[in-house]
């Protein structure tokens, strides 16, 4: 199959189809809809976990403008409910070879130190071109998991064929398409997930290569909403981690997503950069982390985001249109803190 012809369109409206296929959910009341729930992580100014804090240390901005927290709960490492789980990507598609290498052993790594005793659950999924594997069920036995990832086939030693355009969109289609599935099949998981993509996911369309028509943009703006409606519902966080570390600090694609990070408010603002994997995991409360070859560190600091956090809700008004995009803040009482949490969502009227 060619490539060369292919539409950017594509990267949103085929990957992510399903979303607008499915079935809305039977008996939903629009008060329930419109319960906006966030699961919020704080930390002090080294990065570390703040435990401890109360409903009234919160203040929670929709538009700028403070809401009433309609419920607030605190949770610490351990606790069961809601569970809590975490979830390994490893990227084979869009990470050379030589950065896998070091992915995989870097996560072996974490997963071996205290005896194999991981905090909460934790699950493998291995993604190339040609499969997307489940390793096992979830567990808290780091060794067996270890085990897994030492058994996973190294494979030829390539070079990313990133430069021309065609396999950029092709393997851009691959990627959206799996984590379409992955975050579908955990919406309907209970409690919180955090899914730790090992890579800096897939090619960023440059804008002057981008040229979407108008019905593309329509289209592929409705497939970001569902998705970011999917995650949020979901509960799940993304992370991005790079193998390469602080040799590929220096790459492009490692910033330039930065510009893409406020919400896409219409069809007409949309652009294919909209959904690459440093602007949903940044919007959706996670973190990417590419400047440091101490990968099992940066594993220990997204996992960190499970050993105390907050969940808090509001209930939103009815939007004067369609997939309004609405600004999210939560604001720290206390100095020297910040929360982090979800950027926006989108609301019904």
């Amino acid at each position: 199959m060619k490539y060369t012809n292919l539409p950017i369109a594509l990267l949103a409206c085929v990957a992510l189809c399903a979303w607008a296929q499915a079935p809305s959910r039977q008996g939903t009341s629009r008060a329930a809809e419109r319960r906006i729930t966030l699961d919020v992580a704080v930390t002090d100014k080294a990065g570390n976990p703040v435990a401890g804090l109360q409903q009234q240390d919160f203040t929670l901005l929709d538009n700028k403008r403070p809401q009433a927290i309609s419920s607030f709960r605190a949770f610490a490492q351990g606790a069961d409910d809601p569970p809590l789980r975490v979830v390994f990507v490893i990227d084979e598609l869009n990470v050379s070879f030589r950065a896998m290498a070091n992915a995989r052993q870097q996560l072996e790594k974490y997963l071996r130190q205290n005896g194999g005793q991981l905090p909460v659950p934790m699950s493998l999924v291995i993604f190339n071109e040609k499969s997307t594997q489940v390793q096992g069920t979830p567990t808290r036995n780091g060794n067996l998991l270890a085990d897994s990832v030492r058994a996973i086939g190294a494979g030829a030693p390539r070079e990313l064929e990133g430069a021309l355009l065609a396999n950029e969109v092709w393997r851009l289609q691959i990627s959206l398409r799996t984590f379409e599935k992955l975050t579908a099949y955990e919406t309907t998981q209970p409690g919180r997930k955090l899914l730790i993509w090992f890579g800096p996911g897939w090619p960023l369309i440059m804008p002057s290569a981008d040229k979407l028509t108008t019905k593309e943009q329509q289209t592929d703006f409705q497939s970001l909403v569902k998705l970011s409606t999917g995650l949020r519902n979901g509960q799940i966080t993304v992370y991005s981690i790079d193998p390469l570390g602080l040799d590929d600090a220096g790459g492009l694609g490692n910033v330039y997503y930065q510009n893409f990070l406020d919400g896409v408010p219409s069809a007409n603002k949309f652009q294919s950069a909209d959904l690459v994997l440093g602007v949903i995991a940044t919007q959706s409360g996670g973190l990417v982390l590419n400047r440091s070859n101490d990968v099992a560190s940066l594993i220990a600091k997204c996992v960190a985001d499970a050993k105390s956090y907050y969940t808090l809700s509001f209930d939103s008004s009815p939007a004067a249109h369609p997939d309004e995009y609405h600004d999210l803040q939560v604001k720290m009482e206390k100095p020297g803190i910040v929360a982090r949490t979800r950027t926006g969502y989108y609301a019904q009227p």
